[in-house]
Formats: structure tokens, sequence, C-alpha cells
């Protein structure tokens, strides 16, 4: 019998997260406690906000189900080490749809993960590899965490950071937001050495350290890390823009369209079933034409004619592949 009543709680709320419903009695004889007791506990559960639900009959049966909020989680070994193994392995590509939120959630996990935990999820992930990645560079998981961390601790951070020629650099900077473009991390930071917002490739970025130091966030010039990211990039290559036609509405076309590509937009007098994307970017136009193929809808590239051309000589090459 489970005397302490915290520890009690814990054990009924882990019962309670097997996707099953629990008849009273069964959960008496598992606590060691009375009917009544558990009724009690089911009751200080939902007060801290878990939706357990209650089934009515002889043997009325408890579940746990979906709630408004979500509340905290109660994980086994096996449970932890594979949640983490799977951030971990998204989290070291710039994969499109792994973005700050899953980098704040491993940082959560292995920061809570015992030794002897993380060091099972650091022996699977050595031992294995994917046969697929990003098409970006690969990041320690770790570099990722220690980063995220800093973020929203409001931490300062030094790195030693490599520069596109080479050149090895030392800094310290107020880290303000992780941003991945769908290939690569950056990190958004005021530098304190050189007094003015950076961008930092997290690829090029090594032995990150939270120093300890609080402060407190300044007011980004764009407004947005994204944005000052766009702005960034653009200033340090050279761009082209583009203007796209997709068949599909506004609200289609967006839930597939990366938001670095653009914002769609219905077409002008096009009758509707059309929208457009207008943008700007330093990429190959091999690479934008068949990011533009993934989004999965018919579309006509109305500039520039380079990349006309590429889609052009991209389909041709596809039928032939395809034996037409």
């Amino acid at each position: 019998m489970t005397t302490d009543t915290p520890a009690r709680l814990l054990q009924l709320l882990s019962l309670l997260q097997t996707p099953r419903e629990w008849p009273g009695g069964e959960l008496a004889d598992r606590l060691g406690v009375s009917r009544r007791t558990v009724r009690r506990d089911i009751d200080r559960l939902r007060e801290l906000g878990y939706p357990v639900e209650a089934s009515k009959g002889a043997d009325g049966g408890y579940r746990l189900v979906a709630g408004k909020a979500m509340p905290p989680l109660l994980l086994d070994d096996e449970e932890a080490v594979a949640i983490a193994v799977g951030l971990r392995a998204g989290a070291g590509h710039a994969v499109e749809g792994v973005d700050e939120a899953s980098v704040r959630a491993l940082a959560k996990l292995e920061q809570v993960l015992p030794a002897r935990l993380r060091h099972r999820v650091t022996t699977l992930q050595a031992a294995t590899t994917p046969l697929t990645s990003g098409d970006g560079a690969s990041i320690a998981p770790e570099t990722l965490t220690v980063m995220a961390s800093a973020v929203a601790g409001r931490e300062r951070l030094r790195f030693a950071y490599r520069a596109k020629d080479g050149g090895e650099t030392r800094r310290q900077v107020e880290p303000y937001r992780l941003v991945s473009t769908g290939r690569r991390w950056y990190l958004v930071a005021y530098d304190l050495d050189r007094d003015d917002w950076r961008t930092f490739r997290v690829d090029r970025v090594s032995e990150p350290f939270a120093t300890g130091a609080r402060f407190a966030p300044r007011e980004m010039p764009t407004g947005s890390a994204a944005e000052y990211l766009r702005r960034s990039i653009q200033r340090q290559q050279e761009t082209y823009g583009f203007a796209v036609a997709f068949a599909g509405t506004v609200e289609e076309v967006g839930a597939r369209l990366p938001g670095w590509l653009g914002t769609p937009v219905e077409e002008e007098g096009g009758g509707g079933g059309w929208c457009v994307v207008r943008g700007e970017t330093g990429d190959p136009v091999e690479w934008l034409a068949v990011r533009l193929v993934m989004v999965g809808h018919e579309f006509v590239v109305r500039e520039p004619a380079e990349l006309v051309a590429c889609v052009r000589e991209l389909g041709g090459r596809l039928s032939r592949a395809g034996g037409a």
C-alpha cells in the first residue's frame, strides 16, 4: 500500500496514461487502497488539470481523455529514450517542419533525463545511421539544446565560430531565437563584442557554453527574428525575384508552401481557383524548381526567365525518365 499521497498520485497518473479504461476496483488493487481513496485521488488529479473521465456502472471505470491544455506527462524509461532519440535525430538536420519547438522539447527532456538514460540515448544514436537526411548540414543535437536552453533562460552564450572563409573567432552573445530555414539552423543574437545584431549558422558553431549571466532581451530592429534573418541572408548573397502562379486557393497552397518561399495571394482577375506567390531568394534556380514541384499543386512560373527555362528542362527530363 502506498501511503505517501504524492507518490500514489504519480503512480495513479502513470496507470491512467495507458490508453485504456481502468475499473475502479482494479485501480484500488494496484494502489493498495480503497475505492473511496481512488475517487479522492481522481478528484485531486482533476484539480491539477488532468481530464479524467468516469464511466457509470457497477464497477465504474476511469480513463484520461484529451483536454483543453496539455498537462505534464509521465514517461517510463523506454518511452523517454524513444522520444529523446527521435527528437535528436530530427534536430540534427534542419528538416522542414522540425522547428524551434522541437529543439525546446529536446532541451527540456534532456535536462531531466537521468545519467543512465542519457547514456542509453547517446549509445543508441551513435550505433544507428539514418538512411535519409535533410539537404542541409548535420548539427550535433547537443549544440542545439545548449542554444535553446540559453534562449529560453535568457542566458548569455559563448562559442567558437567558423566564418565562411574558414576564419575562427570566439563570440559572446545574447541569444534571441533559433530559426530553421528548411535546410539550415541559424541563431539570431546580439553580439556583445561587435555591439550589434548578428546571425550565425549553427553548423559552424562549436563549443557552445551558457555562461549563467542573465540579460534583458533587446528589441529586434525588424520586429521578428525570421524577418531579420531573411534580410541578413539577402545582404550576404546575390538574390533574384520570382513569381509563380499555383492552381489552388490561398488556403490550399498556403498549407503546403514553406513560409520562406512567400505568402500566396489571390490571382487578380483570375476568376478564382488560382493564387500567386512572389518572393526573393538566393538559392540556385534548380533547387527552387524542385521545391516548387514539392508543393503538390499545378503551377506556372511567371518570372524570372532562368527559372522558366529550368522548369522546362526539368519537366522534359522527368518525362524522359518516365518513358514518355
